[in-house]
């Protein structure tokens, strides 16, 4: 019944989501509203951490296994992958790049952060 329940909690969020984003004005995706929508709900108490774990654990457990469907209709696509294979490669080494940087600037930024308030304390 538990895990019931956590599939219902995930299932009427996305079903919210996909109102929202019918209603807006502007093209919008509906899982990323989700998010957002999953994030306040736990960040104002509506929903509970336990309401959703195993759920949770669940799905980040199998993510690769959700993204198959995605990988495989690249097939489809390989004429144009071919074609534009070197601003692709060049697409992703920067944004690698750039995403390490910036996460490494943020984590630093997070420690200091949280040793200055350590030390004001």
């Amino acid at each position: 019944m538990k895990i019931l329940r956590q599939i219902g909690i995930f299932m009427g969020i996305c079903w919210i989501s996909v109102i929202v984003e019918q209603l807006l004005p502007f093209a919008f995706p509906a899982a990323v509203i989700g998010m957002i929508l999953l994030f306040f709900c736990l960040l104002l108490g509506i929903i509970r951490l336990e309401h959703i774990r195993e759920k949770s654990d669940f799905l980040l457990g199998n993510m690769s296994f959700f993204f198959l469907p995605a990988g495989i209709s690249m097939i489809n696509y390989l004429d144009i992958l071919s074609a534009n294979l070197i601003p692709i490669l060049v697409i992703c080494a920067v944004s690698t790049v750039l995403t390490f940087a910036a996460t490494a600037y943020t984590i630093q930024f997070a420690i200091a952060f949280m040793n200055r308030r350590k030390n004001h304390a």
